[in-house]
């Protein structure tokens, strides 16, 4: 977790490019603060903590309420997150597992029918055929998956990720694709899961993160998912604050929250020290933006470390 100071022309959208963080998370980790207009000198928490998706360590790993995806290479013990723009309501993701079947540099978009009527009947008509460029909706790359029409790519448009404005694909900020492509496998495995509830548990401490769930998707109930999640542990002297549990999972701000213990540690009120959130060391020697947000995915990628029994910082 980091927290910064907003500077004048910040907004959520710019700050999410900088910080490889999606607009949705940035609203639910900072309430009551204007997204387009933060104000010199506020405070923005930058929710950079995660819990890893309760699935196989393996490939690519959606989560579609948290707007988030996770590739764990094989035979590395690292993983790399990234936010995501998914589909919006009437054409949502597919749920599953698949794989990366291709990948395409530079890719024209082919618009389907359904697409070009919907556009139509708006009175945007499409081109039968959208060329490489900054025009083009997919970006720079684009990852093809074994679900028919379903793909992982960039945008054209700054506005979008981690929100649900996509006819069913999973958009990236292109800095992220440009990185994820150069270090992705054909084959990969993918797995599309939505769990807006995870659990964590980190030197006897238990961690809850709580998204909202998708419509189509609801949550399920939250002393059941906590009993389910915490079997696997067999640790009979786990104590949960259940009441706290509540309350984190109806403010679903995607920030891990401790909520128990093993009996006999004291419980402690999570801490979020104020640290630069791009060391200015570092971005002297970075020559842009895109390099800058690929370096910085590089260092959070080894820090695996920091991930224990669930819990990714």
């Amino acid at each position: 977790m980091q927290i910064i100071k907003a500077k004048y022309e910040d907004t959520f959208v710019d700050l999410g490019d900088t910080y490889s963080l999606g607009y949705s998370q940035m609203i639910a980790a900072n309430p009551g603060v204007d997204a387009w207009l933060p104000g010199e000198g506020t405070d923005i928490l930058l929710p950079t903590r995660y819990i890893l998706p309760d699935t196989a360590r393996d490939g690519i790993v959606i989560n579609l309420p948290e707007y988030r995806l996770y590739y764990y290479p094989k035979g590395q013990d690292i993983v790399y997150t990234f936010p995501l723009g998914i589909g919006r309501e009437g054409w949502g993701s597919p749920l599953g597992t698949t794989k990366v079947v291709g990948k395409i540099k530079d890719p024209s978009w082919i618009p389907p029918a359904s697409i070009r009527k919907e556009h139509a009947e708006d009175g945007d008509p499409l081109p039968a055929i959208v060329p490489p460029g900054p025009d083009n909706p997919l970006g720079p790359y684009k990852i093809q998956l074994g679900f028919s029409g379903y793909l992982i790519h960039g945008s054209n448009k700054q506005f979008g990720i981690g929100t649900r404005t996509s006819h069913g694909c999973f958009r990236m900020l292109n800095p992220d694709v440009t990185y994820l492509f150069s270090i992705l496998p054909m084959g990969t495995k993918v797995t599309i899961v939505t769990q807006p509830y995870k659990i964590g548990v980190e030197n006897g401490k238990i961690y809850f993160e709580a998204h909202k769930a998708l419509d189509e998707h609801p949550a399920p109930d939250v002393e059941q998912f906590i009993a389910n999640a915490l079997k696997r542990y067999n640790n009979p002297d786990f104590v949960v604050d259940m009441s706290l549990a509540k309350m984190v999972a109806s403010h679903h701000d995607g920030i891990p929250i401790q909520i128990g213990n093993t009996e006999g540690l004291p419980m402690q009120a999570q801490v979020v020290e104020e640290v630069p959130a791009i060391p200015e060391e570092a971005a002297e020697h970075v020559e842009s933006e895109e390099q800058l947000n690929i370096e910085h995915k590089k260092q959070e990628a080894q820090k695996l470390n920091n991930l224990t029994e669930g819990i990714e910082e």
